[in-house]
């Protein structure tokens, strides 16, 4: 038995481990986003291999990733071994130049399930996302189509990526008026230098029984502290592609020192504590990690039994704070003292 830790996704008996590999970096040759996508199918098996061996049964996949190849591997590689893994994949972003090949449209969604099981050669999928919104389809007809995979057995939780905080909670609503299957599982970028979330969405999570899947813990690579933070361009990963982060030169500093300095008092590495910093941040968040290394991948999973004292949490928190917004500063400046004290 590994030393892996695990948790119920969400409001659901579903249990995964608290690290999913994630497969973004999988592809046959494809030229999709080629600072990412750059592991073969023999490396990906290895990799695949790792990660059970490891204790991790959560696997991420997108029918977006090189065009469906990544879930193709990942397919190949857990022949035989289906039932020791929970599959998550992802649909919506477009696939072709039809006008209809893209969205949450009731065909669209339909004709994408059958794709992703097919290349995933799988009978069902374990945990189906939405991997973006979609604002010229109407919600219940979005809705009502993921109801109708799941009663047919094709796809057994269900979840959303991307989603604003408004949008899940009138979807979780609809879903509990009309007695469907709820959204269990949220993924959202989250790391310790992006935390938009922290406003609204891992408080909705909280309320609603959403499960946070973080994606990116390591800012696209920023968090390692080994690019220079004026020439990201030059780097060859994901930050070479473009700025996808929107955060300023001065807060990343912030945090990699931070960061760099916790990894000295845990003989760790700062990507390790940046995976480490998610995980102790709550008990039920899981944390997807890409690796284009098998090494990448193994120091991924020896973050996971990271403890950071409280201490090193809130010297990590104090290091990249998000700007606190409305109504958020407003409700702390009005909070009543009397029930704060009585109640505490």
């Amino acid at each position: 038995m590994s030393d892996m830790t695990y948790t119920r996704l969400g409001n659901s008996g579903l249990v995964v481990s608290r690290l999913a590999l994630g497969t973004m970096t999988f592809t046959h040759g494809s030229d999709w986003i080629p600072g990412v996508a750059k592991v073969g199918l023999n490396d990906a098996q290895r990799m695949v291999d790792t990660a059970l061996d490891g204790g991790i049964n959560f696997f991420d996949a997108a029918d977006g990733y090189s065009s469906g190849e990544a879930e193709d591997i990942l397919g190949k590689a857990l022949k035989g071994k289906r039932n020791d893994a929970v599959i998550c994949t992802k649909l919506g972003f477009r696939q072709s130049d039809r006008i209809t090949d893209a969205g949450l449209s009731r065909g669209h969604i339909l004709s994408s399930v059958d794709g992703c099981l097919k290349r995933l050669d799988s009978d069902w999928i374990d945990l189906l996302v939405l991997h973006k919104t979609d604002f010229t389809t109407p919600m219940e007809e979005t809705l009502s189509t993921l109801q109708t995979v799941i009663d047919a057995g094709k796809v057994r939780h269900i979840g959303v990526s991307n989603w604003p905080a408004w949008k899940v909670a009138q979807a979780v609503q609809f879903q509990r008026d009309n007695s469907m299957s709820q959204f269990v599982a949220g993924q959202y970028l989250y790391n310790a230098v992006g935390r938009d979330i922290e406003m609204d969405i891992l408080r909705m999570g909280a309320e609603l029984g959403i499960g946070l899947m973080a994606w990116s813990p390591l800012a696209g690579g920023l968090l390692t502290g080994k690019y220079d933070l004026n020439k990201l361009e030059d780097s060859d990963g994901r930050l070479a592609e473009g700025d996808f982060l929107q955060v300023s030169r001065e807060q990343a500093q912030a945090a990699i020192t931070a960061l760099t300095e916790a990894a000295e008092a845990h003989n760790a590495t700062p990507a390790q504590i940046a995976q480490a910093w998610i995980l102790n941040k709550c008990r039920d968040h899981t944390v997807i990690i890409g690796a284009s290394k098998l090494n990448q991948l193994e120091t991924g999973i020896a973050a996971a039994n990271i403890v950071l004292s409280n201490e090193e949490m809130a010297a990590l928190d104090a290091a990249a704070a998000p700007d606190r917004r409305y109504p958020e500063w407003f409700d702390d400046m009005m909070k009543d003292e009397l029930f704060a004290k009585v109640l505490a």
